[in-house]
């Protein structure tokens, strides 16, 4: 049977927090678990320095995001899971692709275009101000992740929905210049995935400053639930649940049947004070054994190396094979007779 190739790049630019486990770590190991699928999933340290200039905070990130997918209970066995800088083979596949990329297809990027209007609103006479190359060809960097693994199916958020299109573009100009190359691939939105609240009440996000560590220790974890914001209703008086961080954080971990009855207890008038408690006591105990192996992986980094470095040899194994495909297209082949 023919799998499908699902790819997923996560970040090294910070620690994961609970709205990264919900939205993309849990259904992602989930998904690796299927037999009809070949996930792929890797370190995205080279598109880290897109935007972090702090070497130590990329190398502690890359540590600590690896050591959470471990934790969580990702298979590499079944999964591919390598970090994105020792796959060689995707720096050239990108520098090959930025020969066929349009500029102006690269103008239309949003993250380019915000930044182009971020230096235009604060009145400066350069648009391109403090934009970095990183930055503006991100796009086809990120297309070399996809395509060189034959990915059909790239889970993102909507944020990152262009960027594959862009992928799917750059693609089918390839492949119209030097014949068939490369699978089409198509983005992934979950319309189920759960968007998290943080503690001011918007996105859970780093770039809010926000956040809940997946894995805080106990005393900070309390600390940040106790934090979240709330409303002034008092206890007694009826609650909604849309809306509530409290509730909404409860759901993602909690059964059916236990966000129903936690829903009854938010109309009967349970009080801000008592949910915090129990929602701490509850992430708490749904964490704890998780916490504890990736405290472990934390304490013995070259054992997350070692597998990290079978992740890039099973990888450059499936990259090699195409990209001397495309070498050999482009017309980079030996010269001379085929020997």
């Amino acid at each position: 049977m023919q799998k499908e190739i699902v790819l997923t790049g996560i970040t090294t630019t910070g620690t994961p927090h609970l709205g990264n486990y919900v939205g993309a770590i849990r259904p992602a190991v989930a998904a690796s678990r299927r037999d009809d699928v070949q996930s792929v999933y890797f370190l995205a340290d080279l598109h880290a320095l897109v935007k972090a200039q702090q070497p130590d905070a990329v190398h502690r990130s890359s540590l600590e995001v690896a050591a959470t997918w471990l934790a969580l209970g990702l298979d590499t066995d079944r999964a591919l899971f390598y970090r994105q800088s020792d796959v060689p083979e995707i720096a050239e596949l990108n520098w090959i692709l930025m020969s066929v990329t349009a500029k102006g297809l690269m103008n239309r990027a949003h993250a380019y275009k915000a930044a182009v209007q971020a230096n235009e609103e604060s009145g400066s006479p350069d648009p391109d101000r403090g934009i970095t190359m990183a930055l503006f060809c991100y796009p086809v960097l990120m297309a070399a992740d996809i395509l060189m693994f034959r990915a059909s199916r790239v889970p993102v958020g909507q944020d990152q929905k262009q960027h594959v299109e862009m992928a799917r573009d750059i693609a089918q100009r390839f492949n119209h210049h030097y014949g068939e190359h490369f699978v089409l691939p198509e983005a992934d939105i979950g319309a189920d995935t759960a968007i998290l609240q943080g503690l001011d009440g918007r996105k859970m996000s780093k770039s809010y400053d926000n956040t809940i560590p997946l894995f805080a220790p106990q005393k900070q974890l309390r600390k940040l639930v106790m934090r979240i914001k709330t409303n002034s209703l008092e206890p007694g008086q009826p609650k909604d649940t849309a809306g509530s961080a409290l509730y909404d954080i409860y759901r993602a971990f909690a059964t059916p049947a236990e966000a129903e009855a936690m829903k009854q207890r938010y109309a009967e008038g349970i009080g801000w004070g008592q949910l915090k408690e129990e929602l701490f006591a509850y992430l708490d105990a749904h964490l704890a054994g998780p916490r504890a192996e990736y405290e472990r992986l934390l304490a013995d980094p070259g054992h997350v190396e070692a597998i990290l470095r079978a992740g890039a040899v099973r990888a450059r194994a499936m990259a090699a094979p195409l990209l001397a495909d495309v070498r050999r297209a482009v017309g980079i082949r030996p010269l001379g007779p085929p020997g």
